[in-house]
């Protein structure tokens, strides 16, 4: 299983949880099966993990057009994401297992801040 760790915003993290974000946007993807969700400052914790179902490509418009309903951001921010892009990327979020004691990166063996995304070893 193809898993990365993906470091979101706990705003969005959220919104993942509370069923209104489906989707996780990103400038580049890779070829992946799951995301593990570490939840930035300030909360700062490895909270849990969900299934990528498809990965999404398309000009930013047409990518809106088809995600907006599931987007838990707004169009604005959307738009200024992506500005200047010709293409953007979505994660289809799946099935989201949240753990019931979140984990301190170095617990899963990371003793750095990712700034983008780090692969794991599944």
């Amino acid at each position: 299983m193809r898993t990365i760790l993906l470091p979101i915003r706990p705003l969005y993290v959220n919104e993942i949880i509370n069923g209104n974000k489906k989707y996780e946007y990103r400038k580049k993807v890779v070829d992946i099966d799951k995301i593990v969700i570490y939840s930035t400052n300030p909360v700062k914790r490895v909270i849990g993990e969900v299934e990528v179902l498809e990965i999404i490509s398309n000009s930013p418009n047409n990518l809106w057009e088809e995600t907006k309903n599931y987007s838990g951001v707004t169009k604005e921010l959307f738009m200024k994401y992506f500005e200047g892009k010709e293409k953007a990327y979505a994660y289809k979020l799946g099935k989201l297992i949240i753990y019931d004691k979140p984990k301190l990166l170095k617990e899963i063996g990371i003793n750095y801040y990712p700034q983008s995304f780090v692969y794991l070893e599944k």
